[in-house]
Parts: structure tokens; sequence; C-alpha cells
């Protein structure tokens, strides 16, 4: 069963046609990496998806919901519009801690907000409290970083800054957790243990979309791999097709980059 449908989906800035009319579907518990050269439209896809662009046409279901059609010119409410960003987590280059906060702070600050909203929560807050405490404390210990808890982002290193930000986007449940060149701002040194984490939960059934230049981990984790040029979908299918057996001369061109690496 698709967790993720995406149909003829087009984005422009001005005159920058940026997406031109994308098509595909992710099922439950698979990984997605989209692969392809800078400016090919993989973060305006992503961003579109998780609702912090607005596509100009198309359509997008997520878990069954739709939350874009311009068929039908749906107008989502703002509440509605946070309700979708639920179920969806998104994991950024550049981290986005908040300086101020420790390590555990940052995981649970999001979760606490959400939790004011509930209708229990003046009658239950020392509980509810300490269950997303306990939680953060869960998700730091499965990214490595549970002798962390009170250090500062400016007290870690880059890699473990990202793993802090994965812990975060894990802690508000998403259905689908996304990825934008999560490696992109480390050294290389420090790639492999956002990688390692990134297996682990392929391991547990998370299901993920990867925007990703590591070729081969995506060949290794995906399920599904996307190649993307100019806006469009040139080439789609297992790993095994697309990356040791592209059929496209564009997709060739591009993997030719990666074949020493």
């Amino acid at each position: 069963m698709a967790i993720l449908e995406v149909r003829n989906l087009h984005k422009s800035f001005g005159s920058n046609n940026v997406l031109k009319g994308i098509d595909f579907d992710l099922e439950e518990g698979k990984v997605l990496s989209v692969i392809g050269s800078s400016g090919s439209g993989k973060t305006t896809l992503l961003r579109c998806i998780t609702s912090l662009e607005t596509a100009d046409k198309g359509k997008i279901t997520v878990n069954g919901n739709v939350v874009f059609d311009s068929e039908n010119e749906l107008k989502l409410s703002k509440k509605e519009i946070r309700k979708n960003r639920l179920a969806v987590g998104l994991v950024f280059q550049s981290f986005n801690l908040f300086p101020q906060y420790t390590v555990l702070k940052n995981v649970t600050l999001a979760c606490e907000l959400r939790a004011k909203k509930r209708d229990d929560w003046r009658k239950n807050k020392k509980q509810i409290l300490e269950e997303i405490n306990e939680n953060a404390l869960s998700l730091l210990e499965k990214v490595g970083l549970s002798d962390k808890t009170e250090a500062y982002p400016c007290e870690l290193s880059g890699g473990q800054q990202q793993r802090v930000s994965i812990a975060r986007a894990l802690a508000m449940n998403p259905d689908i957790l996304f990825f934008d060149e999560p490696t992109s701002a480390l050294d290389p040194e420090l790639t492999g243990e956002i990688l390692k984490v990134i297996k682990s939960l392929a391991a547990e059934k998370m299901t993920m979309v990867i925007v990703t230049h590591e070729m081969a981990f995506a060949r290794d984790v995906s399920d599904h791999v996307i190649f993307m040029d100019g806006g469009v979908i040139v080439e789609q299918g297992s790993p095994e097709q697309v990356i040791n057996n592209p059929q496209q001369e564009r997709t060739k061109l591009f993997l030719s980059r990666f074949q020493d690496k």
C-alpha cells in the first residue's frame, strides 16, 4: 500500500520551471533515494511534499490524506497544514538546532509545544512531560548520543549535531522521514556515522525519502531509486536497475562521476 502518492507535480519560481510533472509512489516501510545533480529539483520536491513550499499543479497524498490537489482547488486551513506536517519529518542539510538549548531540550521542545494543545495538558502535565522526556532519551540512545543529553550544539561535532536533528525528527513520530542531503555539511570522516543511523532506521522499516549524493549508500539502503534531471524523473526503479544497470544515457553520464568512489 502506498503511503505517499505524488501525481503530475509542477513547481516554478518565476520563469524557472523547477518541477515539470513528477509522478511516483512510495510504499510503507520502504526507502526511496532521490539522486541527481544540483539544481535538478530534488530539494524542491521534498519541500513541496512537506508543505514548506506550495506546488503549482498536481496532487500529493500522504498516508491516505490529500495534502495538495490543484485540480480540485484544495485549500487547507493553517490547522490542517500543521497537522499534515506532523505526518512527515524533515532532516535538513544544516542541522537547524537551537543553540541556546541542550541536546535533550532540542529533541523535546516541539513535542512539548504540541502537548500543550492537548485537552488533558493541565490535568496530566507532569506525566506527559515525563513520557516526552523518556522518549527523547530513548531516541538519543538510538542515535548514539545518550552521553550528550546536557551538552549544547556548539559542543558537538557536525555529525553529532546531525544525529540530534534525526532524533528530533523521530520524536514527532512521523509517518515518513525525509532527508535532504543529510551528509552534505559534514567532513567525509563524519559521514559514516550518519549513514549508519539511517541504515539502522531502514532495518526497522522506517519509511524514508533520502536526497543524497552518496551513491554506494543509496544502492545499499534503498528499495527504490529515482534519478532526476532538469525537473523531471529520467529513470526510476530498484537500485540494481538504476545504479548498477542504468538504461538512459543521462543517468549513465551522471553515475560515471561516481564509478571510482
